[in-house]
């Protein structure tokens, strides 16, 4: 009877025992469940409250450093402000533009900020936010000159370029006669001694050097209709923290945020066409 007592009782405690280990198990596996859930790197960054965002830190006006040393430009502002609103604070890190995208196959930070342009290569391996930067080729002339506010105007023009440039393409395709430059502000110079008739180049560097050096003497006379999109740029698989930074890019068009910022470093909106 004794024996069969202890057997009774034995058996009790193993049943015991594996109703324990079943709980132990459907426990961790619970937890387990909520740690994948919070893999995400939405969840992730929410979590942490930081937003690590690649960027150069030398490609003023976009991202640069100030008289102060401070982080700026406009692509840096924009971010800054998404990330305000998401609740999270911003961590920069600075990267050589030609390691910019090994450093996000890396993960060493969330999302590019840099002018980044959208273009099929680069969507086949990467996702992008909405755009917040449109630029496109324009022909810059002197201030009174009524005869050219067009591409087709150009032609026979004489046209101040940078030969290794997309833009003395441009300037070629509509039959201006071009004059060797270095850059942007050779350009100009020439246009305002009447030594050219006109320049073609992008957007953005025109309106930031008419920001910065004033527009008495010049104006853009004509734009192209297909234009360029800057977006934030994500690896793939991140969906979630892609929609959440959409969201903040369309509240900050809505309300004017997005184009208030740009007329600071541009004198214009440069977040739509």
């Amino acid at each position: 009877m004794k024996k069969l007592f202890y057997l009774l009782v034995l058996a009790s405690l193993m049943v015991v025992l594996a109703a324990c280990g079943s709980g132990e198990e459907q426990d961790n596996n619970s937890e387990g469940a909520k740690s994948g859930e919070a893999t995400s790197l939405y969840d992730q960054v929410m979590e942490e409250g930081v937003l690590t965002v690649g960027t150069e830190g030398t490609y003023a006006p976009f991202t640069f450093h100030n008289s102060n040393d401070k982080l700026t430009g406009y692509d840096v502002e924009v971010i800054r402000e998404v990330a305000d609103r998401m609740g999270v604070e911003v961590e920069f890190m600075e990267t050589k533009w030609d390691s910019m995208f090994a450093g996000l196959n890396s993960k060493r930070f969330d999302l590019i900020a840099n002018q980044v342009g959208i273009n099929e290569e680069r969507k086949a391996n990467y996702d992008f936010s909405i755009p917040y930067t449109y630029t496109s080729a324009v022909v810059v002339a002197p201030k009174g000159n009524e005869d050219i506010d067009s591409f087709d105007d150009i032609k026979g023009k004489k046209s101040a370029q940078s030969l290794t440039s997309n833009f003395e393409k441009i300037a070629t395709e509509n039959g201006a006669e071009i004059v060797n430059v270095e850059g942007l502000a050779q350009s100009i110079e020439l246009l305002k001694q009447g030594r050219v008739d006109v320049t073609v180049n992008d957007r953005l560097a025109v309106l930031d050097y008419i920001q910065k050096q004033g527009e008495e003497e010049i104006k853009i006379a004509a734009k192209q209709d297909d234009a360029s999109k800057t977006a934030f740029a994500f690896n793939k698989g991140n969906e979630e923290l892609v929609q959440a930074v959409n969201e903040q890019l369309k509240a900050m068009k809505e309300d004017g945020t997005l184009a208030k910022i740009g007329k600071e470093w541009f004198g214009e909106d440069v977040s739509s066409k």
